[in-house]
């Protein structure tokens, strides 16, 4: 609840003020420095797996999206409360409303035999959630790092002599104060934040994904724009494993391989395991292996473990070739649902016609399938996606396929473990 903040523009984010709800058309990494402080937000566009559901979840801000006519609506000033506690519509009441809070007494809950882990952005956050009931960090985001401490494109730090414009220059200048060196200024920022997630959780797993920003996202970061081609759908094009080995991008990557290096091996948490994400091909993620194992990440080295996402239809349909090279799998349901679906997940108009959805049969068989290679080739599979963390039905399903463990985003937590314990229980007893 509090006072409506309506900013249609993220050059105008500086006007926003602590405890405000964020009122505006669609978020994207750029928003974030606000979304950490605002009390509530209301969008316009988006479904539940867009960008301003997953993060105001991940940082337990109400969050009501895809409502068509909000910017419209709520005018700069108004008071408001922000509900997303009645299901899977939320609302919005004038006024500053009453409400009660449910305390649930985790001293004494059970642990299940699936592990419970949870997801990550906000290093900020990380020492709070570690004390929430989990079995570590099934997905931990280095995007939030990059774009709210860093910044700054790495390309930019690296051809930091060769830029021109002058106030990119001044901007990076005052970012990067105190670094002659400006690439170590991207490992050291990089590898604090990732070792503060990590440390909060030790000695248990923290996933970390490498960056899976899309080019338009990259572009955003200061100096950004000379290096990224301008793409008609992002979300499909030069993101992920294909960019870690394009030589283009490779130098950018390494810089990111010698910051996870630095916290694996010079501040010794090696809980600390990485996920390559968007990977199209086993031939691309052997190249990604490679790239690795040259900047400091080799797999296997000090019980290092690298999985992959399986968020492409081909990660599954091909799980045994993955699994050859891979340790792991992580079910990334989101995108998994709008490749499977053939839909745009950041889409409201197909969100409110019910076809992003990834209780789909035809998603639910991939993960059946997904989970039997597992099984079979004796290699680990969870899952990161939205879906069990929105749907304890979905949990439960994949507690019967016998999933590895399923990572949640940190509000639901304790109700989706409580669902998971009774569901293994149930299943217990029909043996």
């Amino acid at each position: 609840a509090g006072e409506t903040n309506r900013i249609m523009e993220v050059k105008d984010i500086a006007k926003f003020k602590k405890g405000q709800v964020l009122v505006t058309t669609m978020t994207d990494p750029d928003w974030e420095p606000i979304m950490k402080i605002a009390s509530a937000i209301v969008t316009d566009s988006g479904g539940r797996t867009c960008h301003a559901a997953i993060i105001s979840r991940e940082l337990g801000i109400p969050c009501v999206v895809g409502t068509g006519n909000g910017s419209s609506t709520l005018k700069s000033g108004k008071k408001v409360t922000v509900d997303c506690a009645e299901g899977d519509e939320g609302y919005v009441f004038e006024g500053i409303l009453p409400f009660k809070i449910n305390k649930t007494d985790i001293n004494n809950m059970k642990r299940p035999k699936t592990k419970v882990m949870m997801n990550i952005g906000s290093p900020d956050i990380a020492f709070a959630t570690s004390f929430i009931p989990n079995d570590g960090v099934g997905l931990a985001r280095e995007e939030f790092i990059i774009n709210n401490t860093i910044k700054i494109h790495p390309l930019a730090l690296l051809n930091y002599e060769k830029i021109t414009d002058k106030k990119v220059k001044k901007q990076i200048d005052e970012i990067t104060a105190g670094y002659k060196d400006k690439k170590q200024f991207f490992i050291d920022k990089l590898a604090e934040g990732v070792a503060t997630i990590a440390a909060a959780y030790h000695p248990k797993d923290v996933i970390i994904r490498l960056s899976d920003f899309k080019s338009n996202e990259y572009a955003n970061l200061i100096g950004g724009t000379p290096y990224e081609p301008v793409e008609a759908n992002p979300m499909i094009g030069w993101r992920g494993a294909s960019r870690y080995y394009d030589p283009k991008y490779e130098p950018a990557f390494a810089l990111e391989c010698k910051a996870l290096a630095k916290v694996r091996n010079e501040m010794g948490l090696t809980n600390l395991k990485v996920m390559v994400p968007f990977c199209r091909t086993v031939v691309e993620g052997k190249k990604v292996l490679e790239i690795m194992a040259k900047h400091g990440l080799p797999q296997g080295k000090n019980g290092l473990e690298v999985y992959v996402m399986a968020e492409i239809p081909t990660n599954i349909i091909l799980a045994e070739e993955f699994a050859k090279v891979f340790d792991g799998f992580s079910i990334g349901s989101n995108d998994l649902t709008q490749l499977c679906l053939g839909i745009d997940r950041d889409s409201g108009i197909l969100n409110i016609a019910g076809a992003a959805n990834e209780k789909s049969e035809s998603v639910k068989d991939l993960i059946r399938y997904l989970i039997a290679v597992g099984k079979k080739t004796k290699t680990k599979v969870g899952i990161c996606g939205q879906a069990p963390s929105d749907f304890p039905d979905f949990a439960e399903f994949l507690v019967e396929l016998g999933i590895d463990s399923i990572s949640l985003n940190p509000d639901t937590v304790i109700k989706t473990t409580l669902a998971i314990t009774e569901k293994e229980n149930k299943l217990s007893k029909k043996k």
